[in-house]
C-alpha cells in the first residue's frame, strides 16, 4: 500500500502555468438562452457561466451569512459613501485587464451598469431580469 502512495505522488505533475489562447470547454446538462449573466437569470447560464466573470464585490465564500458585514473586494480595491449616503465611490484594482490585453477601466464600469439601469447606447442588450433591482439608482 505504501508502495502505491509513493508511486503515485512520484507520478503527479506540478500545475503548469497559464497560457494564452487554446478553448474552453464545459460539460453542462441543459442549453443557457445565452452566455450573458447580465441578461439571463437561468440556472442554466449562471452555473456554467459565473466563474468567468468578475464583480466589482462579492460576498465573501467562507461567511456562513450574506450581510454588508460580508461584502469583500473583487474588482474593486475599496468603496465609501459621500456624507448623504446618495453616492457610492469606488477605487478599482490596478493592473486587471480583459481576455484580449485592454485594461480595465472606470468606463467599463459605466458601461456595464448603464446597460443594467436601462440606459445604455448599445443596442444589442435585449432584456435585464434584474431591472427592478436598480430602480432607484439614477445614474453611473
Amino acid at each position: 500500500m505504501i508502495a502505491l502512495v509513493c508511486i503515485a505522488l512520484t507520478a503527479a505533475h506540478p500545475a503548469s502555468a497559464q497560457k494564452k489562447g487554446g478553448t474552453l470547454r464545459l460539460y453542462h446538462n441543459d442549453n443557457p438562452p445565452s452566455a450573458s449573466l447580465l441578461e439571463e437569470s437561468t440556472i442554466a447560464s449562471v452555473t456554467p457561466f459565473a466563474a468567468v466573470f468578475n464583480n466589482l464585490v462579492v460576498f465573501d465564500p467562507f461567511k456562513v451569512h450574506e450581510s454588508l458585514d460580508t461584502v469583500i473586494p473583487d474588482l474593486a480595491e475599496s468603496w465609501s459613501w459621500d456624507s448623504t449616503n446618495t453616492r457610492l465611490t469606488f477605487k478599482l484594482r490596478e493592473g486587471v485587464k480583459w481576455h484580449d490585453g485592454k485594461p480595465f477601466t472606470a468606463k467599463d464600469v459605466q458601461c456595464t451598469w448603464r446597460m443594467l439601469i436601462g440606459k445604455s447606447e448599445a443596442q444589442e442588450f435585449h432584456r435585464n431580469p434584474r431591472k427592478v433591482w436598480y430602480s432607484k439608482l439614477q445614474d453611473v
